[in-house]
C-alpha cells in the first residue's frame, strides 16, 4: 500500500549532524533510542560546535611551496580547483606544524591558522566576531587555543580550549591527538 502525504507550506530547517570527537578520528552522533522526538536519527544540537571542528580538525590543501620536503598534500583535492566565488577552502593548515619544532613565534602562526580555519564560520554568519587565546608551553611541549565565538548580540556562543602536541619524539604517530 502507498500513502501520501500533503507537503507542509513551511520548509524543515536544515540540521547539520553533530560530532563526536575523541582527539584522533570524528563521528557521527546518534540519538538514543530513548529520544522522544527522533530515536536512533542523527544528533543535530551543536550545529555550531561541529561547524569548528570541521573547520579545526579538518586538514586543508595548500599551495605547493608551503609543503616541506617529503610532505604530501592534504585536504579535499577538489578544493584545488573547484572552490566558487565567494567560497573558502574547507579545514585548517594546523596540520603543517606536524613536523615543526615550538619555535619562536610560533603563537602567531597557530592564531592565524585558526582564524584562517574559521573564516567560512564568519562569512556564514553563524558568529560575528571571534576571539583566539594562543598559550605556548615549552616544558610540556605543547600548544594551547582557545577559540571563543560569539552571536549577534554579544552573546558566548562558542568556548572550547585545544592543544597540539608535540610528541614525535615519544613515538606518536599523530602528534595533534590528545
Amino acid at each position: 500500500m502507498l500513502r501520501i502525504l500533503p507537503i507542509e507550506d513551511t520548509r524543515e530547517p536544515y540540521r547539520a549532524p553533530d560530532l563526536l570527537w575523541d582527539g584522533i578520528t570524528g563521528d557521527l552522533a546518534i540519538n538514543a533510542l530513548t529520544h522522544q522526538s527522533a530515536p536512533g536519527d542523527l544528533r543535530a544540537e551543536q550545529g555550531l560546535a561541529t561547524q569548528v571542528l570541521i573547520s579545526l580538525m579538518t586538514d586543508r590543501r595548500v599551495e605547493p611551496e608551503e609543503l616541506r620536503s617529503g610532505d604530501e598534500n592534504r585536504g579535499w583535492l577538489g578544493d584545488s580547483f573547484d572552490v566558487a566565488v565567494g567560497e573558502s577552502p574547507i579545514g585548517s593548515r594546523l596540520w603543517l606544524l606536524r613536523r615543526s619544532a615550538i619555535y619562536e613565534g610560533i603563537e602567531v602562526a597557530v592564531e592565524d591558522y585558526v582564524r584562517e580555519a574559521l573564516q567560512p564560520v564568519m562569512d556564514q554568519q553563524a558568529a560575528v566576531s571571534v576571539d583566539v587565546v594562543v598559550v605556548v608551553d615549552r616544558p610540556r611541549n605543547r600548544v594551547e587555543f582557545q577559540v571563543s565565538l560569539f552571536g549577534r548580540r554579544g552573546e558566548l556562543a562558542f568556548d572550547q580550549k585545544f592543544e597540539l602536541l608535540w610528541r614525535q619524539v615519544n613515538g606518536v604517530v599523530n602528534p595533534i591527538a590528545r
